[in-house]
């Protein structure tokens, strides 16, 4: 007797619904992902240390009071506007191109006061800033 075979059929498995499967889950993390980017200022903060340091000579005091009066090298300024801070700033710097700036101020003086200062400071070119404290007691 002569037996047909019957054809046998290859197993194969259909990878399209897998790719597009695939290609939906890429696609949902593309959309649902987000890219944040941090913007960082570059600053330089100072550490306190039990020692005190020593001032250079040449480097001009800013001193601001609770009250918001400015000194300049031991001379008190006759009013807080920016114009006569940044004055008094280059009347203390005289010939020279730039110097070490101290900015001391009272714990209670307004943040605008500090700024004011930094802002006569930067106008001036002067880009050696410092901001006292003090050691906290222990």
């Amino acid at each position: 007797m002569n037996f047909k075979r019957q054809a046998r059929e290859d197993i194969s498995v259909n990878m399209t619904p897998l790719i597009d499967i695939v290609f939906l889950l890429l696609i949902f993390f593309m959309v649902s992902t987000t890219f944040t980017q941090e913007n960082h200022l570059s600053i330089d903060l100072p550490e306190a240390s039990a020692d005190a340091a020593e001032t250079p000579v040449e480097a001009i005091d800013v001193v601001i009071s609770a009250a918001a009066e400015y000194s300049i090298n031991g001379q008190v300024l006759l009013n807080s506007k920016p114009e006569t801070i940044r004055r008094g700033l280059a009347k203390a710097l005289g010939e020279r191109q730039s110097a070490p700036l101290i900015i001391t101020a009272d714990a209670k003086a307004p943040h605008e006061t500090v700024v004011f200062a930094m802002d006569a400071a930067g106008q001036l070119g002067l880009v050696n800033i410092s901001i006292t404290t003090r050691q906290p007691a222990e």
